[in-house]
């Protein structure tokens, strides 16, 4: 008979899952072009939101979504299933189109993606060249990028679901102004704000591929910021990362848990190692500490006014890690 695991410890190796980057960084990068091509579908129709918050994904039950986009009087979304593997198209008129996920040059995923749009009245242009990378190979040119496999991108798809909920628990005890949790394909990592209510200095910008006015009004305003990415060839590991913008004097020196936590001085950013939290006793608590602990630090050292900003108590008490029931449960039963 299976049982259901009786505490979060014993859930986490399964929930968690193992995501070296080197077994699956080609992937990856195919799936980093994938996700630019859908994203800048959603950016060139969406109404503008603040610091492009218009322009990101969010994970779902089974993968990465568009939500609605407007078209006219109509909508339209996009969804990355990475259960079925497969690229689902629908239209608020009730038409649908499918595309298989699976070992493909973004060249010919770009060029089936914009038939199958065309097919279902939906005539899009999108600037073609990639933002936020080096080699930024225009979509219908590159035959390049041309791997997927499965297994790596359904374990990327669930360590982005772990994230995601925490990240959410985490962002309830803030009242100020706060981003979603969401997905930035440029960057390709999960991402929460929040935000002082004060103005920042112009940020210098720099991005790859990037223009300077996207990055400055990203930065216009004082942030501490937080997120999950799966590595690079700069950092060949997945991480959950913390910073803040306008970095404050003695920020680098803070304590933040867990011990495995530290300042990059190159990233100039707090660097959790997922692994860390995946391989913890238990891993919600870890995370939840590592990120509050450096919002804290941006916070006190910025001289933000926390009363403001933040919740001092919960209209119902908050369910232990180990709870499948969230802490609004109670509430909802009222």
């Amino acid at each position: 008979m299976i049982q259901s695991p009786s505490s979060e410890g014993s859930r986490s190796a399964e929930s968690w899952p193992d995501l070296p980057y080197r077994k699956w960084r080609d992937t990856y990068a195919t799936l980093h072009m994938w996700t630019q091509i859908v994203g800048k579908i959603r950016v060139g129709q969406a109404s503008w939101i603040n610091h492009s918050w218009h322009a990101t994904l969010f994970v779902t039950a089974r993968g990465l979504t568009t939500l609605p986009v407007p078209y006219g009087d109509r909508t339209f979304q996009l969804d990355f299933d990475f259960l079925d593997h497969r690229l689902l198209i629908q239209t608020s008129d009730a038409r649908t189109k499918t595309m298989p996920l699976g070992p493909r040059s973004v060249a010919d995923f770009y060029q089936e993606l914009f038939a199958h749009l065309f097919e279902l009245g939906l005539d899009i242009k999108i600037h073609t060249t990639p933002n936020e990378v080096g080699e930024a190979i225009p979509f219908e040119q590159d035959r390049v990028h041309a791997s997927y496999d499965a297994e790596y991108a359904n374990r990327f798809w669930r360590a982005l679901v772990q994230a995601d909920r925490v990240f959410k628990q985490f962002r309830g005890g803030f009242v100020g102004k706060c981003s979603p949790v969401h997905f930035f394909w440029g960057s390709f990592d999960l991402a929460v704000t929040r935000f002082s209510g004060r103005r920042a200095p112009v940020h210098p910008g720099g991005v790859p591929n990037c223009p300077d006015w996207v990055t400055r009004e990203a930065y216009s305003h004082e942030l501490s910021s937080c997120g999950f990415w799966p590595g690079s060839e700069a950092m060949p590991e997945p991480v959950f990362y913390a910073y803040a913008y306008p970095e404050p004097p003695g920020f680098s020196a803070a304590q933040v848990r867990p011990d495995q936590a530290g300042y990059d001085s190159v990233f100039r950013e707090y660097i959790l190692p997922y692994d860390s939290v995946r391989q913890a006793p238990a891993p919600d608590a870890t995370l939840l500490s590592f990120l509050q602990d450096s919002y804290a630090a941006a916070a006190n050292l910025g001289e933000w006014d926390r009363a403001a900003i933040e919740c001092t108590a919960f209209p119902f008490p908050l369910a232990p890690a180990s709870s499948s029931q969230p802490a609004s449960a109670a509430w909802a039963e009222r």
